[in-house]
């Protein structure tokens, strides 16, 4: 993220509960951690706070499906429904809780609005090439997103969105997602500045430990749930806008795994912070 926002957050780092927030590869990524890591420090139990920074108001979100996996039938049924996921995700009510956050940039104020996030028929983006190596690094996730734009025009209101198949798994500055060495969480997301442009984006790692699984979910169900986690936080937070200035959590850090996850519609999804409510609400 950007330097100049670098001292304010870093106040925060002196606390245990910011784990989940963290400086990568020169920028600032917001980690979903693992059930036990979430479990270890307690929720956020305070309103969000604006920070000044702007809110994604009319969202959309690019899938990226990098690697072999995704073309194989059990992948493409996986990605077929992520993509449905999407495409009802941005005009639900668990999206709806959104449309009480706002920014002010440019003296103007501007609410979240409902999004058609995935048009309907929309497939992503397949990539048939595998990542170089087990080990997904950061800066392998930044490349690939730069791949996709050479060929497509950026949007400012997007997340674009990395999804690895199993046999990979994320690095994180040492810690990993599942199928990695040191478990610390599950899916994350950030932004950095290239060509230009601040490009949201995050990673979504296979889900295929017990660390990252809700209890009765299945496989797809948990992607589910990680990529609603990150596509919410990064509508509220692309780049310093709404976060709990005493715990360093976003709007999703502070409902994660507790209450715990549920279905609706057949899709996973967790509990998301209201201010306006003063807690997690589904």
């Amino acid at each position: 993220m950007r330097k100049s926002i670098l001292l304010a957050l870093s106040l925060a780092l002196c606390s245990p509960a910011f784990a989940a927030m963290k400086e990568v590869n020169g920028h600032w990524v917001h980690e979903y951690p693992t059930r036990s890591q979430a479990l270890t420090h307690a929720a956020g139990s305070s309103n969000l706070t604006y920070h000044g920074g702007s809110v994604l108001s009319a969202a959309k979100v690019v899938p990226i499906y990098w690697g072999t996996y995704w073309n194989t039938v059990s992948g493409a049924a996986q990605r077929s429904t992520m993509n449905l996921f999407f495409q009802q995700f941005g005009t639900n009510s668990h999206y709806g809780v959104l449309t009480q956050y706002y920014d002010t940039v440019g003296g103007t104020t501007r609410f979240i609005g409902l999004s058609t996030l995935l048009s309907t028929g929309a497939a992503g983006w397949s990539d048939a090439s595998n990542p170089s190596s087990a080990r997904v690094t950061d800066a392998m996730v930044q490349a690939e997103v730069n791949k996709y734009l050479s060929t497509h025009a950026f949007n400012s209101q997007a997340i674009y969105e990395v999804f690895i198949g199993p046999g990979y798994y994320s690095y994180d500055g040492g810690a990993t997602s599942c199928g990695g060495t040191n478990l610390r969480y599950c899916a994350y997301h950030g932004a950095y500045f290239a060509n230009g442009h601040t490009i949201k984006y995050s990673i979504e790692p296979y889900p295929s430990c017990s660390g990252c699984h809700a209890t009765g979910f299945t496989t797809l169900q948990d992607m589910q749930h990680f990529a609603g986690h990150e596509t919410r936080e990064a509508v509220t937070d692309p780049v310093n806008a709404w976060w709990n200035p005493t715990t360093g959590y976003e709007a999703d850090d502070q409902c994660a795994w507790s209450p715990a996850p549920f279905v609706d519609g057949g899709y996973g999804y967790q509990y998301e912070w209201s201010n306006r409510a003063g807690g997690c609400v589904r």
